[in-house]
Parts: C-alpha cells; sequence; structure tokens
C-alpha cells in the first residue's frame, strides 16, 4: 500500500489548510503542525481525517 503525506492528501482532496481545518474541526495551527511533522493527531481524529480525505490514515504519513 502506498502511505502519502497528510499535504498530499489534502491537496488531493482540493482543500485549502484552511478549508480541511474547518472540516476537521480543529485549528489552522493544529493541522500545520500535523502536517509539518512537529505534532501527531491523537486517535479521536483519526475517524474524521479518514472521512475528510477518504483514506485509512494508516495510508497517510504524519
Amino acid at each position: 500500500m502506498k502511505k502519502i503525506t497528510l499535504k498530499a492528501a489534502r491537496v488531493n482532496c482540493g482543500l485549502s489548510q484552511k478549508e480541511a481545518a474547518k472540516e476537521l474541526g480543529i485549528a489552522e495551527s493544529t493541522l500545520y503542525k500535523w502536517e509539518s511533522g512537529k505534532n501527531k493527531p491523537n486517535s479521536k481524529y483519526l475517524p474524521r481525517i479518514e472521512a475528510v480525505f477518504k483514506m485509512p490514515v494508516d495510508s497517510i504519513i504524519f
């Protein structure tokens, strides 16, 4: 299974950071930290990430 970065998953869905953060229910700065590898999402956000980006989280590099 090919893995892609969280940023690539977002871009593939045609979402800006602001749009994706709103859909995930998080601050834009939080999404930036996840995309840059400074932080990782906790487990409560994983189902939302899968729904928004339409892919399993084990295919996403955080």
